[in-house]
């Protein structure tokens, strides 16, 4: 259905086309030109008092609109002016009141008209115009970035993030249509004057073959209504082009625009007070009217003294407003409720390493951690909260330190301006430097210079900079605590991605056979060992599958393993390659499953300690074969025990590698190296 302002935009368009083709009446032409003075107003001073550029993001469209309708004016009084000598008193008032009514003046003040159009206002728009669409379009990728560093930082939500970049998208096509837009209005002041010249020439002929006029009294009369239509259409085309002007030069700052500009010309009393006093000098001492700059100077030293007194006023009562609020907000009950909320990641640092996270000192932390987001959801298929940074003057000024739910976990040191060297183990030859250990796996390394980089990175050395050593250790920590991080939120984050592309699949699932709780656990348990969630597909059909026969999230989660056997592989076994691991005496499986009590909160174990004590010593014996290998510690277990098993070692061996035989591919190959047994 049609709207009222769809209708009149409609006909507007449409008088437009009809007045190229239909003669219209003189009386309907005085209606249009006072319509057209009126819109041309309306624009400029809309464009005047707007607050921000995109509030008038459609000005190009408007340019393009006003142009033709005015065209389209200057056809219509064109064809009254040669065909009956009468365009109407808008026309004729222009020509005999405001071009004086006389040809000549008429002339100079129409030329005066079109030169300041052409040579000021035209060519200064399309310049700004044109530096402003190309400085905007080099400035996106930037603009971006800095959105999402705030987002990482948690300066703004995702909402606003949005915003802000559609707000960037918009002033780029703004900007860029500007560009174009502007060769609107160059092309309708040289419209105007083609037309009048015609005007005139026609005019002129028409005046002494038609109506047997002298050529003098022809050339007046066409002259001055020539005149006066050139200005009747000149003036606001003037109108639109200062618009124009206004427009690309006001940016896109929020403010007041009017009030900014009479504040930043008249806001300093020092300077009203010098120009009053030059004024009151050049009164005197020249032959200038005496009264008239003296009248001025005196004006404005008085308006020099009042702006002074306002100002001190205003800062006094900003200075009894602040110590108002500083009291009120003394007084007021504390509200708690902004300090009940936890940040899931926080990375706080000492004001030594600021450097490191302020991009105006060349620091890119900031552009690290958005890459570890991007990382950790690739490997592990799971989206890492917010990670806010800030600085902490409590800490020492090399320190920093990371906390998961606002307990710190971890900490380390950096030095600013050095490199941290390791030697990877086959380096005899030693460099100097400060001893320290790689915070992420606590390593010994050494801290050096940037002189002896090149030097250790010659002799087989590690180097690496302080933010690739944050980076690191930030994104061990992460994926360490990544299953307590996920949050049933998230979990539904990820279903509902799901569902766009499997919607048969998660409705059967979800909440019929498990609860949106009983999916983030599996989920979780495998994050909590290293297993990826990213292929949910094949996750969600296997706990379809079986969630009939059991809710037990344990059991599910084992299920999940052996269908995610090829990732799991590929993980932990390389390919083409014999891998060393160290399997489960059959006696210990079944000493475990014995001891395995189920209750309806789930399963535990019952084994005795002395037992266990046993276990984990030879545990112990054949993690360190592996180990002076070379090797990572990995377990093979029978399917049934395993879970169990991993839980029995997880708080002794919390890095240890614990895989049923189901959950190895048929291809991999592997080496038995030992054997626990109790």
């Amino acid at each position: 259905m049609l709207k009222k302002a769809d209708v009149g935009v409609g006909v507007y368009l449409l008088a437009a086309i009809v007045f190229f083709i239909i003669p219209i009446p003189s009386i309907l032409l005085d209606v249009m030109l006072a319509i057209n003075i009126s819109l041309a107003l309306i624009i400029l001073f809309n464009v005047l008092f707007v607050k921000e550029v995109l509030d008038m993001s459609f000005f190009p469209t408007l340019l393009l609109f006003t142009t033709i309708f005015r065209i389209a004016l200057n056809v219509s009084s064109t064809r009254l002016i040669l065909s009956t000598g009468d365009p109407g008193n808008v026309v004729a008032t222009f020509g005999e009141f405001v071009g004086g009514g006389d040809l000549v003046i008429g002339t100079i003040v129409f030329v005066i008209l079109i030169l300041i159009q052409f040579m000021v206002i035209n060519k200064g728009s399309e310049r700004i115009s044109e530096v402003t669409a190309r400085f905007t379009l080099d400035a996106m990728p930037g603009k971006q970035m800095a959105i999402d560093a705030d987002l990482n930082t948690g300066a703004i939500t995702d909402q606003q993030a949005k915003e802000r970049r559609d707000k960037i998208q918009k002033e780029a096509s703004f900007f860029g249509s500007m560009d174009g837009a502007t060769k609107y209005v160059k092309g309708d002041a040289t419209a105007g004057l083609i037309i009048t010249v015609i005007n005139l020439v026609g005019g002129t002929i028409m005046g002494i073959m038609y109506q047997d006029m002298e050529f003098a009294d022809a050339i007046m009369k066409y002259g001055i209504l020539t005149i006066g239509d050139g200005l009747v259409s000149q003036i606001p085309s003037l109108c639109i082009s200062l618009a124009t002007g206004i427009l690309v030069t006001k940016g896109s700052n929020e403010a007041d625009f009017s009030g900014i500009l009479i504040k930043q010309l008249f806001g300093i009393p020092q300077v009203l007070m010098i120009v009053g006093i030059v004024l009151i000098f050049l009164g005197f001492f020249t032959p200038l009217q005496t009264w008239l700059f003296l009248g001025l100077g005196v004006i404005f030293i008085i308006a020099s003294r009042g702006i002074g007194k306002e100002m001190e006023v205003e800062h006094i009562e900003e200075e009894v407003a602040q110590s108002e609020s500083d009291a009120e907000e003394i007084r007021k009950p504390e509200n708690v409720v902004s300090l009940l909320q936890v940040d899931p990641i926080e990375l706080e640092f000492g004001y030594g390493i600021i450097p490191l996270a302020d991009v105006n000192q060349g620091g890119d932390l900031l552009d690290r951690v958005v890459m570890i987001r991007r990382q950790i959801a690739l490997e592990l298929g799971t989206v890492v909260p917010i990670i806010r940074l800030r600085d902490n003057i409590q800490l020492n000024p090399n320190q920093y330190i990371i906390k998961i739910k606002g307990i710190q976990v971890t900490e380390g040191e950096v030095l600013f301006d050095h490199y941290m060297a390791m030697n990877p183990g086959f380096v005899e030859e030693e460099i100097t430097g400060i001893p320290t250990f790689e915070p992420s796996f606590h390593l010994p390394a050494l801290w050096i210079t940037e002189s002896q980089r090149e030097r250790a990175e010659s002799l087989g050395y590690t180097v690496v900079d302080p933010p690739s050593i944050i980076a690191t250790h930030l994104t061990e920590v992460i994926r360490e605590h990544i299953a307590e991080l996920l949050t049933r939120q998230d979990v539904q984050g990820l279903v509902n991605n799901l569902k766009e592309s499997n919607p048969v699949l998660v409705d059967e699932l979800i909440p019929k056979l498990l609860g949106l709780g009983e999916v983030q656990k599996v989920l979780q348990n495998l994050l909590q060992e290293g297993i990826s969630i990213r292929d949910l597909l094949t996750i969600f059909e296997t706990l379809a599958d079986h969630a009939q026969a059991t809710r037990d999230t344990d059991v599910l989660t084992e299920y999940v393993r052996q269908s995610l056997k090829r990732a799991i592989s590929n993980r932990f076994f390389p390919p083409n390659e014999t891998t060393s691991v160290v399997t489960l005496d059959p006696k210990v499986e079944q000493e475990i499953m014995s001891s395995v009590k189920q209750t309806e909160q789930g399963a535990y174990l019952t084994l005795d300690p002395e037992k266990t004590k046993a276990i984990m010593g030879s545990v112990e014996t054949e993690i360190g074969k592996l180990e002076s290998l070379g090797k990572s510690p990995i377990i093979i277990t029978s399917p049934i025990v395993r879970m169990y098993f991993k839980k029995l070692t997880e708080d002794y061996y919390r890095d240890l590698i614990v895989i049923s035989y189901n959950e190895v591919e048929s291809n991999i190959e592997l080496q038995s190296v030992g054997m626990v047994t109790a």
